[in-house]
């Protein structure tokens, strides 16, 4: 169906694909892979006609219908969310829109001379709407909604007052609406609560056509994708399996590679001792030629790409008491809303609590009412001991200050840090070499995660309070946090919908629900295998 052949791409300095060839065949689902700004986005691009590569071709097959969700929705306001998604449908939203205009028209008494004419071609447009499900199509697009985490009264309202995010998951709708032979998703499961998220891999798993996505969510590709390409050093590189069947894969095919190199740089090491020690002797000189002409003509095994592997340390944090935080008949509500009526929760030293609940069930109220950045409208909040508190939230990364360089933010946190430690602590997490002189205005959304959890994590805290830390951070980064928060000595207490990092790193279950609020021994694995469901909201 769409088929990459020997393609080269530069920008600017930056080579991007060298004789690079893919191909994604009717009915596949593919995860697209690579390190960011590897050229992910930038092959979207090329299979939809918005660039073109500099060498080589890209090709679709005749009829083939694309749907393309990418990071930038653009302007959206002026009509409900639902006519916003049905807008968006393909050939099915423009015989909608003639059928409008048709409409407007018919009722207008300047227009009446026009009536017959006007009348006729209403049949036909309404004939070729019905053909193409467009009756349907409100009940389809509203039901793809709810399970994007839509409400009625969001589905009804302007979509112009609905946050990017929310934005968002309505253009992801349109193309799921679409129902496009081919779907490109660049990024989907960002923005997704775990509700959503887990609806969208039940679509994408039943949908019939090809797919080429990326994301950030390794449960999310393990379940829905089949194959992988990687882009690496500008190939591409196929590999049958899930992500991490792939990672198996590559793991071993660098290890052969590596295996291979050894043995010919020893082999190539013996051959030119040889030809060293003998070359000036004629009784030699045949088989010294005959070994240079060997070696000429020897393909040299290149060592395997090393992959930069992000290792994060922590410092022993100090020890704080054994009642680490403490909710004592707390009330909690917004407006007319209650959040919480009588909530009693006691956080010990060394676990680790995830927070479960749909939207609006109270998690982020949660995390902010024990950090102090909320207050309860009666009962009582309290930190215990000798408690050192770090709070990641959503807004932390709003406080960085834009004319500071990640560096100078670094250094400003910590003046007393050596320069040796703080470019280390950078790397760490991602800022090698110049990127540490980068602006912070300019940061993208995860490099701006990554500074603050560096800040909060170099001088580490004894109870980390962590609102869906890993929103925006790429593979490597969320594994780095994983593993090194696997081994932090601290107590914790957060909110995420990567189940990965769930079920990596929980050894509590906090569940907000309607109903009241459960707690569960053992971590998310053991809720799941309770509960018989993955959250919540999905709960029969």
């Amino acid at each position: 169906m769409i088929r990459l052949d020997n393609i080269g791409k530069q920008h600017g300095q930056q080579i991007l694909f060298v004789e690079a060839s893919a191909q994604l065949n009717r009915g596949e689902k593919i995860g697209l892979v690579g390190p960011n700004g590897a050229g992910k986005t930038t092959l979207f691009r090329m299979v939809m006609q918005r660039e073109h590569p500099d060498e080589g071709q890209v090709s679709v097959d005749r009829g083939v219908t694309i749907g393309y969700f990418d990071q930038d929705v653009g302007e959206m306001s002026g009509m409900s969310a639902v006519a916003a998604t049905m807008d968006g449908a393909g050939p099915v939203s423009e015989v909608a829109a003639e059928l409008k205009q048709l409409e407007a028209a018919m009722a207008d008494p300047e227009r009446m001379d026009e009536m017959d004419k006007l009348i006729e071609r209403f049949g036909v447009v309404q004939g070729r709407y019905e053909e193409l499900g467009g009756y349907a199509l409100e009940g389809k697009a509203r039901e793809i909604l709810a399970g994007l985490g839509f409400t009625l009264e969001m589905m009804d309202g302007d979509v112009g007052a609905l946050s990017g995010g929310w934005k968002m998951r309505v253009a992801l709708a349109r193309i799921l609406l679409m129902r496009p032979d081919v779907m490109l998703l660049d990024e989907p499961s960002n923005h997704l609560d775990i509700e959503s998220l887990i609806w969208l891999e039940n679509f994408l798993k039943g949908y019939e056509g090809a797919l080429l996505m990326t994301s950030h969510d390794r449960e999310f590709m393990n379940r829905v994708i089949s194959k992988i390409i990687e882009i690496d050093g500008g190939t591409l590189t196929t590999y049958s399996g899930n992500y991490d069947f792939y990672e198996k894969q590559r793991a071993q095919l660098e290890r052969q590679q590596q295996a291979q190199f050894e043995r010919q740089q020893a082999m190539l090491a013996k051959e030119l001792k040889f030809i060293e020690r003998f070359k000036a002797r004629a009784s030699h000189a045949a088989q010294v030629q005959s070994r240079v002409k060997k070696l000429e003509k020897i393909e040299k095994v290149e060592p395997p790409k090393r992959r930069q592997t992000l290792v994060f340390d922590f410092q022993p944090p100090p020890r704080s008491g054994d009642d680490v935080a403490k909710l004592e008949r707390v009330v909690k509500g917004y407006g007319k809303r209650r959040i919480y009526s009588g909530l009693d929760f006691l956080v010990r030293r060394g676990e680790r609590w995830c927070v479960m609940g749909v939207n609006g069930a109270g998690k982020s109220t949660l995390l902010k009412l024990i950090a102090g950045e909320s207050h309860p409208d009666d009962g009582a909040v309290s930190v215990g001991s000798s408690v050192k508190m770090g709070y990641f939230a959503q807004h932390a990364m709003e406080v960085l200050k834009g004319e500071l360089t990640v560096f100078e933010s670094l250094v400003e946190r910590f003046p007393r840090a050596s320069q040796g430690s703080l470019r280390a602590l950078a790397g760490c997490f991602g800022f090698s070499g110049d990127e540490v002189e980068k602006k912070c205005r300019v940061l993208s959304g995860g490099e701006k995660a990554r500074l603050v959890l560096a800040q909060m994590l170099y001088d580490p805290p004894n109870f980390l309070v962590l609102d869906e830390p890993t929103n925006h951070l790429d593979m490597a980064t969320k594994q780095m946090l994983i593993t090194a928060l696997a081994n932090y000595e601290g107590t914790m207490l957060f909110v995420s919908h990567d189940r990965h990092f769930l079920a990596a790193l929980s050894n509590r279950v906090l569940e907000l629900t309607p109903e009241g609020v459960h707690q569960y021994g053992g971590g998310y694995t053991e809720y799941v295998s309770r509960t018989g469901q993955e959250a919540p909201g999905l709960r029969n």
